[in-house]
Parts: C-alpha cells; structure tokens; sequence
C-alpha cells in the first residue's frame, strides 16, 4: 500500500492515484517521499522526477512550483511535468539551442536568469527522454 499523489499544472491534472515513492527535485536537492512521510513543503527546482509504484517506474521532467505532503496525501503543483513519453526530443533540443544562443547576447541579468532557467528546462527534458 502506498499513497495517494496528485500532480497539477497550469495545463491540469497530470496524475492522480496511488504510488509507493516519488523522488523530485526541490530548491535544496532530491527528496524521496514514501508512505508514512512526515508533513512537509519544499519549493521545486528543474529536474528528473521517478514515480513508482510496485516495480514500475516512470521518469518525468519538472520544473517550478512546489511539493507537498499533508497527512499522508502528496501534492505536486509545477510549473511543467512531463513525462518521458511526452517530451518531443527534437522540440527540446530546439529549446537548447535557442536557449544557448539568447544567453550569449543577453543584455541584464533578468534576461539572463530567465534564459538560464529555460536552458535548465531543455536540458532537463533531453535528459529524461534519453532515459526512456
């Protein structure tokens, strides 16, 4: 038995159901959350995350947002979630060099951070989907 998570995005509802682990990537590193796990809230960085339940696995790309666990029930609310079956790889690297070529000329440090962010995106989506 394990527990029940829901994963919302601006798009909606990307998963609802029981797991037995998620591992995602907050602000302050990997976090593992099992059945029993004490309340928590952390802030989502932009990485890999690995639902599984029973011996299946399925590996996401996230970003932004935030997790939390309240009484047994986990709640994903990010920016993007993708699972590795949905990313367009051609898209992603698209995203990458275009990232990479808008953070060669950026003009201020908003602009800057903004591109970096959406490098980190498109990375994190090439990765995932090289995992498939």
């Amino acid at each position: 038995m394990g527990f029940k998570l829901q994963i919302v995005t601006p798009d909606g509802s990307k998963f609802d159901g029981e797991i037995d682990s998620l591992i995602v990537k907050t602000d302050e590193g990997d976090v593992e959350i099992l059945r029993g796990h004490t309340d928590y809230f952390a802030a989502l960085g932009t990485g890999k995350a690995k639902l599984r339940s029973g011996t299946e696995s399925r590996l996401a790309s996230a970003s932004g947002g935030f997790i939390s666990v309240n009484k047994g029930e986990v709640r994903l609310v990010t920016t993007t979630f993708e699972f590795a079956d949905e990313i367009d790889l051609a898209r992603a690297n698209a995203a990458k060099e275009n990232a990479e070529r808008a953070i060669a000329s950026a003009k201020d440090e908003k602009s800057l951070a903004i591109l970096k962010a959406k490098l980190a995106r498109a990375l994190s989506r090439i990765n995932v989907a090289n995992m498939k």
